[in-house]
């Protein structure tokens, strides 16, 4: 311890000798530069200015930097997402998003193409430290000889720092952002990585970002392939993208291109005998390719792409190429058997717009069209426009009446009922008595669903249509099971694919893979994607199928039927003709039609058995032209239910006709016989299937009188803060 004690001393000892000695040296070495007088005034100035010039410098920077993060977040900050959708053979259906490509490496990219940029933009750009201080003083003792701004300061790496993190407002902030965040650029990546970023990320117009984005968009081709005086194009439009991009004026772009041509030549980089040859063979770009009239499943398809990639971890991956659920040919029958109907029928029954939404019975969206003119309003009525779906929203009600251990051979009473000051009335204000669940379904009677959600409660109806796929938020009030509940098409006709699956929850999407634009696969939907859950029991849906498909064939959807093919569905009136719609399936398509008017207004007697049904059985036979055919659970194929108004539930085999010679003088009159027998049959159809199923809060006195075995139509008055009664 002794020994210890000594060493720290002696230790401690020497320490402060040395400090104290330190101290005289530095001391003396100051005093050889002691200055007085003026000298000491102007050392003491300068001192002072350095010490508070720092001290500045580090506030501005504070000022002026944005937050710094490394990583692949920092680099894509506020950068947009760019998809190309293709379809089953690899072919472009079209494109969403922001149109850029990065996938083409810096090496690939034609010299000519960036010695362009170079002379262009900064062509001291490999020499100075990010901000050119010689280019700035050139730039301003230019203008100040014009008088104006002709020159800009700004390096590539100053305009990289502007593209991904600063707003292009001119204020002395954003300057000094921009100087600032130059000079870090230029620390963490080199100068190839920086020209790389300029020409994948800067706008070149008409919606393109990138070199080889713009250089697909106004020339068809790779920028791999592009000449000289392509090359000069591009380049001329990174000063003003706005001004100079050659679909809006071809004669100002190929001007600006001469300038470029000049630089070049200035600059070093070509001849005098490569800019004439370019000047004399000026680049000459594309129309703008025509890829079909999918915009509306587009538009959705990619918010569907984006929330895939959020949901798939994949954010950071801004290029993709889609592989897409649509199928083009399904997407232009579509679209015409809504034109069609609107061209023909439009004006004389006052109904502007229509929209159609088919799926395959996992959600696969195949068809979609939104309304009447893409080009005359983006608005997509298929996703978006939220309406009252009436009597189509019945099926919902049933299927709770089923899981509450009802059958279709159950008997309700279809007579006047009032809640809290609100009577659901059937169309012509007549009633049935007693009637089974089938009979109430095929004739859509309004009193009944009322009835059953007496009895059922409508909780269950909810969890049952939520159960099914039905996203939209339903309201508890008295007048919900004859669908008053504002719905989406895309929505309502995804919880029938929960009838036409069996019983499991869809949710509609459009993404089969994804990949990035050099092949790598990202994301596959069989490979990544969970199995449709189970929510409803087969039995349940199997026997809602059944009396679906008794609608088809024997009530209120007899427009809709298909020959041949097993087809079940549901059609939809609200009040006052406003809103009328189909929605129905067969074993390989989940198709729902709606016409009606953007301001409400209501149609001309439109009721869903009419338009809606008629179109969508346009649509679905060309659908299925060479299909085998698939059943629908719970039914067989060929296989109908015959029901009267208080029918039991009994099923009878339609037996195939077979085919007879024509040289048969027997066949040929009873070939006559079933033609009349057709022809008749199917008058009658139409008749039965133009008397509304109107359903709603509120509906006035019919117009007309119908027949007895027409749909029903509410009447009354509707109060949702009314009381409710159970009778």
């Amino acid at each position: 311890m002794l020994d210890f004690d000594a060493v720290m001393n002696s230790g401690v000892f020497r320490i402060m000798h040395a400090l104290r000695n330190g101290w005289s040296a530095y001391s003396s070495f100051l005093g050889r530069w002691h200055v007085s007088g003026l000298r000491r005034f102007v050392v003491d100035a300068l001192s002072d200015a350095a010490t508070f010039g720092i001290a500045v410098a580090l506030l501005l920077v504070g000022y002026a930097l944005p937050s710094v993060e490394d990583g692949d977040e920092f680099w894509n900050r506020g950068r947009q997402y760019s998809v190309i959708f293709v379809d089953e053979n690899d072919k472009i259906i079209g494109q969403r998003g922001v149109r850029q490509n990065d996938a083409i490496p810096l090496d690939e990219i034609p010299p000519h193409m960036i010695n362009a940029t170079l002379a262009t933009e900064d062509v001291r750009f490999f020499d100075h430290i990010g901000v050119d201080f010689q280019g700035i003083f050139r730039a301003f003792i230019e203008n100040l000889r014009a008088n104006e701004v002709v020159q800009g300061g700004s390096s590539i790496t100053q305009q990289v720092a502007k593209n991904l993190f600063l707003q292009p407002d001119r204020t002395i902030k954003r300057k000094l952002k921009e100087a600032f965040l130059a000079l870090w650029i230029e620390v963490r990546l080199t100068k190839r990585e920086i020209l790389k970023l300029y020409l994948d990320r800067s706008y070149l117009g008409g919606g393109t970002y990138g070199v080889e984005a713009a250089s697909q968009y106004y020339f068809g081709k790779s920028v791999r392939q592009i000449n000289l005086a392509e090359a000069a194009l591009l380049a001329g439009l990174f000063k003003a993208p706005g001004k100079y991009a050659p679909h809006l004026d071809i004669q100002v772009a190929r001007n600006r291109a001469g300038v470029v041509l000049n630089r070049m030549v200035v600059s070093g980089f070509i001849g005098e005998g490569e800019a004439f040859a370019a000047r004399r063979n000026p680049a000459r770009i594309i129309a703008d390719p025509d890829v079909g009239a999918a915009n509306n499943f587009l538009d959705w398809a990619y918010e569907d792409v984006v929330r895939t990639l959020k949901e798939q971890g994949l954010e950071q991956e801004y290029v993709v190429k889609v592989r897409s659920t649509l199928d083009p040919a399904l997407q232009r029958v579509a679209q015409a058997a809504i034109d069609n109907t609107l061209s023909v029928y439009g004006k004389s029954y006052r109904v502007g717009q229509g929209a159609l939404v088919s799926m395959r019975p996992d959600g696969a969206v195949t068809a979609m069209v939104g309304g009447y003119d893409y080009e005359k309003s983006q608005f997509n009525r298929a996703t978006d426009a939220k309406r009252q779906p009436g009597s189509a929203f019945k099926p919902f009600v049933y299927l709770a009446a089923l899981r509450s251990g009802m059958t279709p051979e159950t008997v309700i009473t279809d007579a006047p009922l009032s809640i809290g000051g609100w009577s659901p009335r059937n169309y012509g204000r007549s009633y049935r008595g007693r009637v089974t669940l089938m009979t109430a379904l095929t004739r859509s009677i309004n009193t009944i669903p009322v009835r059953l959600s007496l009895r059922i409660g409508r909780k269950k109806i909810i969890d049952t249509a939520k159960a099914i796929g039905l996203q939209a938020h339903l309201r508890s009030n008295p007048s919900m099971p004859l669908g008053t509940n504002e719905v989406t098409l895309l929505d309502i006709t995804s919880g029938f694919a929960g009838f036409a699956n069996g019983g499991k929850r869809v949710r509609p999407y459009a993404v089969k893979e994804i990949r990035r634009p050099n092949g790598d696969l990202l994301y596959s939907r069989e490979r990544n994607a969970t199995a449709l859950e189970q929510t409803i029991k087969p039995q349940y849906v199997n026997t809602l199928n059944v009396m679906l498909n008794n609608v088809v064939n024997n009530g209120t959807g007899r427009r809709a039927r298909l020959e041949g093919v097993p087809a079940a569905g549901k059609t939809g009136t609200n009040q006052a003709y406003r809103d009328a719609w189909f929605i129905g399936y067969t074993g390989q398509y989940v198709t729902g039609v709606w016409f009606g008017n953007d301001n409400f207004s209501p149609m001309r007697r439109v009721t869903g058995g009419f338009l809606p049904a008629q179109t969508w059985r346009e649509y679905m036979v060309r659908a299925h032209r060479g299909l085998e055919v698939a059943a629908i659970p719970g039914l067989s194929g060929g296989t109908t239910f015959v029901a009267g108004p208080s029918a039991p539930f009994e099923y009878s085999a339609r037996t195939a006709r077979a085919p007879v010679e024509e040289s048969d003088p027997v066949s040929d009159v009873l070939r006559g016989i079933s033609q009349l027998f057709l022809e008749a049959q199917g008058a009658a159809d139409r008749a039965a299937s133009l008397a509304p199923e109107v359903s709603g809060a509120a509906a006035g006195p019919p117009q007309r009188r119908q027949p007895r075995f027409s749909s029903s139509r509410p009447g009354g008055r509707f109060s949702t803060g009314a009381p409710v009664t159970r009778q």
